[in-house]
C-alpha cells in the first residue's frame, strides 16, 4: 500500500513537473504574445497617426485644389465673357466692313464715272480750244476786213 502510494506520489510529482514545464512554456508564450500585442498596438497607433496626418494633408490639398478651382472657374467665366464680347465686336466689325466695302465700291464707281466725265470734258475743252482758235482767227480776219473797209 505504501509502495502504491509512493508510486502515486511519484506519478503526481512527474505530472506536477510536466505541468510546471507546460506552465512555464505557456507563461513564456503568453509573455511573447503580450509583447507582440504591445508591438502591434504601437504599430496600429503609429499607423493611425500616420493615417490622420495623411488625411489632414489630403484635406489641405483638397481645400487648396478647391480654391484653385474657384479661381480657375472665375478666370474661365471672365474668358467666356471676353470671348462673347469679342464675338459681338466681330459681328459689329463685319457689318461695318460690309458697309465700308459698299461705300468703297460706290466711291470707286463714282471715281470711274468722274474719270470718264473728265475725259469727256478734256475732249470738249480741246474741241472748244480748237474752235476758239478758229473763231479768233476768223475774228482777227474780220477785224482786219473791217479796218480795211474803214
Amino acid at each position: 500500500r505504501l509502495s502504491e502510494q509512493q508510486q502515486d506520489i511519484n506519478n503526481l510529482i512527474q505530472r506536477k513537473i510536466a505541468v510546471d514545464e507546460e506552465n512555464a512554456c505557456l507563461k513564456n508564450e503568453f509573455s511573447n504574445l503580450k509583447q507582440k500585442f504591445k508591438d502591434k498596438s504601437q504599430e496600429l497607433k503609429d499607423t493611425e497617426e500616420c493615417a490622420q496626418k495623411k488625411e489632414e494633408q489630403n484635406r489641405l490639398v483638397i481645400k487648396s485644389l478647391e480654391e484653385e478651382n474657384k479661381g480657375l472657374n472665375a478666370c474661365c467665366a471672365d474668358l467666356l465673357n471676353d470671348l462673347e464680347k469679342l464675338r459681338k465686336q466681330e459681328v459689329q466689325w463685319k457689318a461695318e466692313k460690309s458697309g465700308t466695302d459698299v461705300r468703297i465700291k460706290t466711291l470707286e464707281n463714282d471715281l470711274t464715272d468722274a474719270r470718264e466725265q473728265l475725259k469727256e470734258l478734256r475732249s470738249k475743252c480741246t474741241n472748244l480750244s480748237s474752235q476758239l482758235a478758229v473763231n479768233q482767227k476768223e475774228l482777227s480776219q474780220k477785224e482786219c476786213d473791217v479796218n480795211r473797209t474803214k
